[in-house]
């Protein structure tokens, strides 16, 4: 029976980890508790992992250590502990006792040394050692007894395993971090040399630096990137690669005052974990602590009959509204309360035609009330007069000092705006003082965690299954509108999600308030865009109904055009919508390429495999994507935009979410208006039918390059920022350096090249999709590609560090503060780990770009409240807004909206925004 492993637990690393990768955890009192919970996770899984096991949970001790003495810039650039983290060392270390883990902490060294000692000896006794930790430098430890596992990925890494990871063997580890560096612990490296250069100049020499700067003659020859500039470099930072190579090596030989034989698990101290999990409110464990006490109690007792008192869950109280008195009394406990929350129910989910049915509030957790207002089955109740209630709602729903929460509050906003008391449709409510929104407090917590509609909140912050609106009105072409729903199961519903949603804001508050970046993304970019899109939302846009309809007969007749090129490139009719016949024409009759396969193992007809054979210059299905295009165009968007005009309106009204895509970004439904393509006619063609009535023009302000200029921010590039600064064509520019030809010599074609790369590399393209975009071939665009990186270090270095940031710490974040998580980072699929790797990459600039169009709307909209123009945001589409101005208040409002979107953000370089006028969105734009 083989002997179990010695189980070593790199617990700093892992509180870094749980503190910046896990959603935050506070008590009622506001103390930290995330990341001792998330540790404690770890441990109790590895416990059950290796049972019968050797333990050592260690940790960094307090005060400096050998390699400060050594070079005093080490670990300099990392920032001080948050408070916030600080706080958690103490009761962490005190659980990880109590639970039975031997815990070592030792001065003058780090807890690497302590674990790489303990983890030598015990592989010089021939007993295998697993060491759990997410730190690359433990990679140099790895040998034939000696294993590493991240318990918060569930990966784990052998020999094999590090030199996939890294490229070089375990024993190159130290070499490869003393010439690549490492910022987090600002090891210095030799400047401008990543992981790709370090791996290929180990594998090049066959060993490490000492081998490498006996051998710089033979670096030249390597296939290394820039290989030829390598010896001068490595030469010049000799002493400096050295220094690191000391600084990176793991020390082995700690002077330790326990053996191996002293690091066995021991009971848990249930009495001090009880008083422990009890400050730290770790509910589920205190109920788990006390059900294995009672276990005990009773199994020393099994003779007595005694029965065993479960506490019942709270039970909720919820009021149904019917008589005056009581509306009274709610009507008062609202008004003191210092927040409540609140939820309308309505006939539909369109936010401009459906009615009012009904409010809900709730001013505690499982305490709430509904007050139905237009339920109309056959014999309902009598319920209180909706003018009235409404009338006397309006004071509080309007105060600003009146705080609110509500979940996808907009919709509510906008369903009172429009509920027209008195039959007056310009007499709503118009909601302010909501000071929270749950689907936004999980959106900015974590985006990709959950879907962020209530039921799915409530289950996985709560769980609390919610009773359905499917559970109480019924599925299909039968279900249920809401004012046909009887009281008596409508009531508890509605009162549900009132209390629902202030449950979900107190946990998820104090979840955001753990990470104060996240929580002003929360507070000054979210909420107060709620307003904001909820007044674009109700302005609509003015659309040619006719003029879509001209549009939507001359897409048809281009699509039978397509249709009968289709027949003759086949050479017989089929029908171009079905993909059996279609896949039939294509590989059977006409022999293309089977690109990839369906489920089912037939050959794909789907559009990206369309597109690819397009790309190949395959007649037939360059002429399929074209129809496809018009087929697209004109069933939603030529047919459909009139048929989405509002009556009441004779408007549009898109609806705008917030929290959907991943970045930060804006989407919008009913119409998507992000999707309408403006690179070909026909879809240029679609947004002159949006049009200023008589007497207004509109104006679109656009952010001229915005994700380049971030770029350039973020990577701080002096080539690139000196382009945006001296307000150079930034296309232009890049053409230049790439082709190597002056400025005013680069050709358009150049130009359009520059531009496919500037944009390609931001989102990750490589040589070859790259050379079929600029119609060259794949060693040339590399060359252009290598030329770029030459001529703009800067952002090489920036792809490298976020990369690497994304892998240590699981997220990357948006110059705001806006996290996005990557799960697979750090998977084990390459393809899954490289989508992961261009997605970190891109996030954040595509992420600030949201933010700062957001700030924007925000700042222009504050302004015209103010300045009381006539103009007004209709529309929001990619970095661009769309405003409906009165013609003499031209000039004006275009001179204000450059100032305010350009001042949405103070980056390194300029924001510029360039802004059109037109009778049509086109003609603007």
């Amino acid at each position: 029976m083989s002997q179990a492993p010695l189980v070593l637990v790199d617990g700093s690393s892992y509180l870094y980890r749980a503190f910046h990768a896990l959603p935050p955890l506070t008590t009622s009192k506001g103390l930290p508790t995330g990341a001792v919970k998330g540790v404690l996770n770890m441990l109790k899984s590895l416990r059950k992992q290796y049972p019968g096991s050797p333990f050592a949970v260690v940790f960094d001790a307090k005060g400096g250590t050998f390699r400060d003495d050594m070079y005093a810039e080490y670990k300099a650039n990392r920032p001080s502990m948050p408070d916030d983290m600080r706080v958690q060392i103490e009761p962490l270390h005190q659980s990880v006792i109590a639970l039975g883990f031997p815990l070592l902490c030792v001065e003058g060294v780090e807890a690497d040394d302590v674990i790489g000692t303990l983890a030598r000896s015990s592989a010089a006794a021939n007993r295998p050692v697993v060491i759990s930790t997410g730190d690359k430098d433990m990679a140099q430890l790895v040998d034939g007894h000696i294993t590493l596992v991240n318990t918060m990925t569930g990966s784990s890494m052998d020999i094999d395993g590090v030199k996939e990871k890294f490229g070089v063997a375990p024993e190159q580890i130290i070499d490869y971090l003393a010439l690549m560096g490492d910022s987090s612990d600002n090891i210095p490296g030799v400047p401008g040399i990543g992981p790709k250069t370090a791996s290929g100049l180990l594998v090049g020499v066959n060993g490490g630096i000492k081998e490498l700067y006996e051998q710089l003659d033979i670096v030249p020859t390597l296939p290394i990137r820039g290989a030829k500039t390598l010896p001068a470099k490595l030469e010049e930072h000799k002493e400096m690669a050295f220094l690191s190579y000391q600084l990176a090596t793991i020390k082995c030989d700690v002077p330790l005052d326990v053996g191996l034989d002293d690091l066995h698990l021991i009971e848990p101290d249930r009495e001090k974990l009880l008083e422990l999990y009890t400050l730290l409110e770790f509910k589920s464990w205190i109920d788990e602590i006390q059900r294995d006490a009672k276990r005990v109690e009773l199994q020393a007792a099994p003779v007595a009959e005694e029965t065993v008192e479960v506490a019942a869950p709270v039970e909720a109280a919820y009021t149904t509204i019917l008589d005056q008195a009581t509306f009274d009394v709610w009507l008062k406990k609202l008004n003191d309360a210092k927040l409540f929350a609140f939820d309308t129910e309505t006939t539909g989910i369109d936010a401009q035609q459906a009615q009012l049915v009904g409010v809900s509030f709730a001013i505690q957790p499982h305490e709430a009330a509904y007050i139905p207002l237009t339920h109309s089955y056959i014999g309902v109740p009598e319920q209180l007069d909706r003018d009235t209630v409404l009338l006397a709602l309006k004071p509080l729903l309007e105060d600003p000092t009146k705080l609110k929460v509500g979940q996808h509050a907009k919709f509510d906003m906008n369903i009172l705006a429009n509920c027209a008391i008195g039959g007056d449709p310009a007499h709503g409510i118009t909601v302010r003082g909501i000071a929270f929104d749950t689907m936004l407090e999980s959106y900015v917590l974590n985006s990709t965690a959950t879907r962020h509609d209530m039921d799915s909140l409530a289950k996985k912050y709560l769980d609390y299954d919610t009773v359905s609106f499917q559970d109480i009105a019924g599925k299909g072409a039968k279900q249920l509108t809401f004012d046909q729903i009887a009281l008596e199961q409508a009531g508890p519903y509605a009162a549900e999600d009132a209390d629902i949603t202030l449950r979900l804001h107190q946990e998820l508050h104090a979840q955001l308030a753990a990470i104060p970046s996240l929580a002003s993304v929360l507070t000054d970019i979210e909420m107060p865009l709620v307003p904001v899109l909820a007044r674009i939302e109700r302005q609509g846009a003015l659309v040619d109904a006719a003029l879509l309809g001209v549009q939507s007969v001359e897409l048809g007749d281009k699509m039978v055009e397509l249709e009968r090129q289709a027949y003759e490139i086949a050479g017989e009719e089929f029908n171009l919508g079905s993909p059996k016949q279609l896949g039939a024409i294509l590989y059977e009759k006409l022999g293309l390429p089977v690109l990839k396969k369906t489920g089912k193992g037939q050959a794909s007809t789907a559009e990206e495999v369309l597109a690819k054979l397009a790309e190949d210059d395959y007649p037939l299905p360059k002429v399929l994507m074209q129809y496809r295009s018009m087929s697209k165009l004109k069933s939603t968007y030529t047919d459909r935009l009139p048929e989405q005009i509002n009556p009441r309106t004779g408007r549009i009204h898109t609806s705008y979410h917030q929290a959907v895509a991943a970045t930060g970004r804006l989407s919008s439904s009913d119409p998507n208006l992000q999707n309408i393509p403006v690179r070909t006619a026909e879809g240029r063609r679609i947004r002159q039918a949006f049009v200023a009535p008589k007497g207004y023009k509109l104006l679109a302000a656009d952010y001229s390059q915005i994700e380049l200029r971030i770029m350039a921010h973020l990577s701080k590039d002096e080539g690139l920022m000196n382009a945006f600064r001296d307000n150079l064509d930034v296309h232009t520019a890049t053409a230049a350096e790439v082709f190597k030809v002056e400025l005013d010599e680069v050709t358009t074609d150049q130009r359009r090249s520059a531009k496919a790369i500037n944009f390609g590399l931001i989102y990750g393209m490589g040589a070859q999709k790259l050379g079929k975009d600029i119609g060259v071939d794949t060693k040339t665009a590399k060359a252009y590609i290598d030329v770029y990186f030459a001529r703009y270090p800067g952002v090489r270095e920036y792809m490298e560090r976020t990369r690497a940031q994304a892998a240590d710490q699981g997220y990357v974040e948006t110059f705001f503060g806006r996290r996005l998580y990557l799960p697979e980072i750090n998977s084990n699929k390459p393809q899954e780990r490289a989508a992961a790797e261009r997605t970190a990459i891109n996030a954040p600039m595509q992420g600030t770009a949201a933010d700062i169009i957001k700030k924007a709307m925000v700042r222009v909209d504050n302004w015209l409240a103010d300045s009381d123009l006539d103009a007004k945001v209709i529309l929001q589409v990619h970095d661009e807004l769309v405003l409906e101005v009165r013609e003499d208040l031209v000039a004006e409002v275009s001179e204000k909206i450059r100032e305010h979107m350009s001042a949405a953000a103070q980056l390194d370089v300029p924001l510029l925004v360039e802004v059109g006028v037109g009778n049509n969105w086109d003609e603007a734009h």
